[in-house]
């Protein structure tokens, strides 16, 4: 288990990461999200043992995480971190650099593992190229790579897919995961698509101004959040005053776009755009004095009236 006691850390008189404490079970993903200047990128580095706390113990099976007062090479042997920078050699291959801290003593093995792993990122056609030719995106799933070469318990990544076009971010990353998950790796990851948090995640953690302010599973995050910064961190949300619904308590409901309907009765409420998500449409609606938004199977013209209800 992974055990981060109320650690704190600062730059200068700058707080980054404020008494955050949480836990994460062996073989667990977790995600961690938050506004940029939340401390997520802070906390890896401090977990990897980059950085020294101010304050706080953090243990991985019992054993404690010290930073670079106490390691000559900063870093622990049994966790792998890729930062957003990649760390590549560029002037040498695409093999050689998923290789690099692999043993040349069994050279037929280390030739599997590269290959193994080149495929699992999709850089088999690309093995020979130096890694200087290659475009951010392609960098990057090299970077996957080589961090996965020696099998870490625990891998930390941060921003993993933020340079990978889409067309491959989405098989890339259930390559990565699944593979994560079959060997009992644990990974810790930041990011700043709601997709990849809420599919990937055993668990998100959420952070604001450097303070841990919820965890939890990916579905109690999504369809409950407690407070407007966790709902519009994990997509679309629409706030609505519950006295619009008859309650007069000063409470706010945070629905999603799906979970008002469109039905033969209900509020009357005026569409004035119409936006295709490729799975159906995104309603602008107007309905009263709120700008509501409302997922649709059906498309609509501006300006028609339409009856909403939850």
């Amino acid at each position: 288990m992974l055990e981060i006691n109320q650690i704190s850390f600062s730059y200068e008189n700058d707080s980054v990461v404020n008494n955050v404490s949480f836990s994460v079970v062996k073989g667990q993903i977790i995600s961690i999200i938050g506004a940029s200047g939340s401390g997520k990128s802070t906390l890896l580095k401090l977990i990897y043992g980059l950085l020294d706390a101010d304050s706080g113990k953090m243990f991985w099976n019992k054993n404690q995480i010290l930073g670079p007062k106490f390691h000559l090479v900063p870093g622990i042997d049994y966790m792998k971190y890729l930062a957003q920078d990649f760390d590549l050699m560029p002037f040498v291959s695409v093999s050689e650099n998923v290789g690099r801290f692999l043993s040349n003593f069994y050279l037929k093995e280390k030739s599997e593992r590269i290959n193994e792993l080149l495929e699992l990122v999709e850089m088999t056609d690309f093995a020979n190229t130096k890694a200087k030719l290659l475009s951010g995106g392609q960098m990057q799933r090299v970077a996957l790579a080589r961090v996965l070469a020696l099998e870490p318990e625990v891998l930390l990544l941060d921003e993993p897919f933020s340079h990978i076009d889409s067309y491959q971010k989405n098989r890339i990353s259930r390559h990565l995961f699944e593979y994560c998950k079959e060997k009992g790796i644990t990974v810790l990851f930041t990011s700043h698509t709601p997709d990849e948090a809420l599919m990937f995640s055993d668990e998100i953690v959420v952070m604001q101004d450097g303070k841990l302010i919820e965890k939890d599973i990916p579905n109690q995050i999504y369809n409950f959040p407690k407070i407007e910064y966790v709902a519009r961190l994990t997509g679309d949300i629409n706030l609505i005053p519950a006295c619009y619904f008859g309650k007069n308590d000063g409470s706010i409901l945070y629905l999603r776009p799906h979970q008002i309907k469109i039905m033969e009765e209900g509020f009357e409420a005026k569409v004035e755009k119409c936006y295709f998500k490729g799975n159906g449409f995104l309603l602008k609606i107007k309905f009263q004095d709120l700008e509501l938004f409302v997922f649709s199977d059906k498309e609509y013209d501006e300006k028609s009236r339409v009856n909403v209800g939850i």
